[in-house]
């Protein structure tokens, strides 16, 4: 048997009228999500619009869960949305239980919007460099999808030609002309990147995260993060927690 009846259906749906509750019409509501998809940045604004309407439902009425329970299945839509679009499940899924739990840590309606907010930029604006990256070569698509998974490793540039069937100093070139950047430089952006969610949302040490990274000290992954965020590790982490403690609110 349903846990959930007709009439139980009917009760509810009198309930909202009476007390003037009012969902967003499917076709608005899924709007932000389409945008966010294609990685066109008026998502975010139409997101911010979509919570000042007061037509985002009434599930609880403790306000702070309210919200908590329209983030989660909002940041639900928005990885499945991402997914569709070509992120990476994988990274699509993880980023989804980062921000649950940014979510659940959350005090306040305020810091909730904030966060939300926060969950739908990081989305929109991975989407636009997929959609960027989407003119990039097969070969340099390739070697990006090689990196990203094998980022604990010593990777060369000799490896991922091997992956590509390209010659190293033609790939080299072509690499450095459709990123920007050449190989070891990108790399090495995306082990700090890394480091840098290590540090914000994991306990453990720089001298953990310099291993698990395939660093070949502590001191030269302190050296690396320091010439890349402008900070050592430490002062990353600190940083990342006041962040957390003190979230700006609305």
């Amino acid at each position: 048997m349903a846990l959930v009846d007709q009439k139980q259906l009917t009760y509810l749906e009198y309930y909202n009228r009476e007390n003037g509750i009012r969902h967003h019409a499917y076709n608005r509501e899924m709007e932000q999500y389409c945008l966010l998809r294609d990685g066109d940045e008026r998502a975010i604004e139409e997101s911010v619009k979509m919570w000042e309407s007061g037509q985002t439902g009434h599930i609880v009425d403790d306000p702070v869960k309210n919200m908590l329970y329209l983030c989660v299945a909002s940041v639900t839509l928005a990885t499945r949305f991402a997914i569709e679009g070509g992120m990476d499940s994988e990274t699509a899924y993880s980023a989804s239980d980062l921000y649950i739990r940014k979510f659940d840590r959350c005090r306040t309606v305020a810091e909730l919007r904030a966060a939300h907010k926060d969950m739908f930029t990081f989305f929109t604006c991975k989407m636009s460099e997929i959609q960027r990256g989407s003119a990039m070569s097969k070969a340099v698509l390739q070697c990006i999808d090689y990196i990203r998974l094998h980022l604990h490793e010593r990777i060369t540039l000799k490896k991922l030609a091997e992956q590509t069937g390209l010659s190293p100093s033609y790939l080299s070139v072509l690499f450095a002309r459709e990123t920007g950047v050449p190989v070891s430089e990108y790399i090495m952006e995306r082990r700090i990147e890394t480091a840098k969610n290590m540090l914000a949302f994991s306990e453990l040490s720089s001298a953990e995260i310099a291993s698990t990274l395939a660093f070949s000290s502590q001191s030269h992954f302190s050296r690396a993060f320091r010439e890349q965020a402008g900070m050592t590790p430490g002062e990353y982490r600190k940083r990342s927690m006041n962040r957390e403690l003190f979230a700006p609110s609305g």
